[in-house]
């Protein structure tokens, strides 16, 4: 007669857990508890911060993105492993998102609607302890930021393989807000449709972004498809959820948002693909120690005057990311100037520069000093 095995629950064939396995699950539960008691203890201490800064008028008086690039810098230099520096940085944006929504969450502008890739970089940044404002297009982004509607915006400025975001750059040439972050997304593109089946479908909605990224896979899998550009891949996704023949380009998210199913992805042409985004807000901020600075340059028209104009920034040891022309809007065939500096605006090289240019510009914007993007 077989012997009974008390260590086993009705109708399992389980075998109980081993005393190691014990052991190392209640180690576990200890340290989980130990967490959430530091982590209580750091809302706690937050909420003090707020109270030394005194009555403030909103969230957005409590929050600032120097302190924060800086906490996040030191978790990715303490990092020694297992975990890799994105998810602890993941992490513990959402414990400081969490402890600043203890005041009143911060309301963050993007273009929708729900689903889009903004979307996925204002939770990259601000953690999810935030409202969300999805809005129509990009202009009403700045609009919302700069009538104080939202208390920041988040819109996209340039992608790996497709370059710059005109409508992005156009704005700042006419806009009051100030540019006080940035966000790098590795953006990931799926073929999403109702039916799940590639065979069904005869067009494909998505952004014209979107289309330029994908544009070798579509045609080597999808030639007679018709692809109807539109505002946003959210807004694909939520055409393509009401005919069986439609199909979006769009994130993952979108199709978890408007139950779709994935046909394909990643189906990107190029696996590095990363889009820049802007963090908008209404003022500048302190130096957190590694910054970038943007500023836009209506330069005179006289022989030379772009080469004087960027000389003093190398002279001062300042390296240019990023430089690009656009119609200033000023007169017929005038240019102002987009351009990308390593450094903050208040630091001394960077004062000096700025000095040295200003016998050949009509106007200098300074549109942000901001830490440069953490992982």
């Amino acid at each position: 007669m077989a012997k009974s095995n008390k260590s086993r629950g009705p109708g399992t064939d389980a075998p109980a857990p081993s005393p190691d396995l014990l052991a190392l699950r209640e180690r576990i539960d200890g340290i989980d508890r130990a967490i959430q008691g530091l982590i209580g203890e750091r809302a706690q201490f937050a909420g003090q911060v707020g109270q030394a800064k005194g009555k403030l008028a909103a969230a957005v008086d409590y929050y600032r993105p120097e302190r924060e690039a800086q906490v996040l810098r030191r978790v990715v230099d303490r990092n020694d492993g297992p975990l890799n520096d994105e998810v602890l940085v993941r992490l513990f944006r959402e414990i400081m998102s969490a402890c600043l929504a203890q005041q009143e969450p911060l309301k963050i502008g993007f273009l929708g609607p729900e689903g889009t890739h903004s979307q996925q970089a204002v939770y990259k940044h601000f953690g999810h302890s935030i409202h969300g404002l999805p809005l129509s297009s990009i202009e009403e982004v700045f609009q919302e930021v700069e009538a104080g509607a939202a208390d920041f915006g988040v819109v996209p400025v340039e992608n790996s393989t497709q370059g710059t975001i005109q409508s992005t750059l156009d704005m700042f040439l006419t806009s009051k807000v100030k540019i006080c972050g940035e966000v790098e997304l590795r953006v990931h593109q799926h073929l999403l449709s109702r039916g799940g089946r590639i065979e069904d479908i005869e067009r494909v909605y998505s952004h014209p972004q979107s289309f330029a990224q994908c544009k070798a896979w579509l045609r080597e899998h999808l030639p007679g498809a018709e692809t109807l550009p539109v505002s946003s891949n959210a807004e694909a996704a939520r055409r393509a959820r009401n005919a069986d023949d439609a199909a979006a380009i769009a994130g993952a998210s979108a199709g978890s948002v408007y139950g779709l199913k994935s046909v394909a992805g990643p189906i990107e042409d190029r696996p590095d693909n990363t889009t820049r985004f802007l963090v908008l807000g209404r003022e500048l901020f302190t130096t957190s120690g590694n910054d970038r600075t943007s500023l836009l340059i209506f330069i005179k028209d006289q022989p030379g005057a772009l080469y004087h104009v960027l000389q003093p920034f190398a002279k001062h040891g300042l390296s240019m990311n990023r430089i690009e022309s656009r119609p200033g809007h000023t007169g017929r065939w005038q240019y102002a100037f987009f351009v990308d500096i390593g450094g903050h605006v208040h630091d001394e090289a960077m004062c000096r520069a700025l000095a040295e240019v200003a016998d050949f510009v009509e106007e200098v914007k300074v549109l942000g000093s901001y830490p440069v993007a953490i992982v």
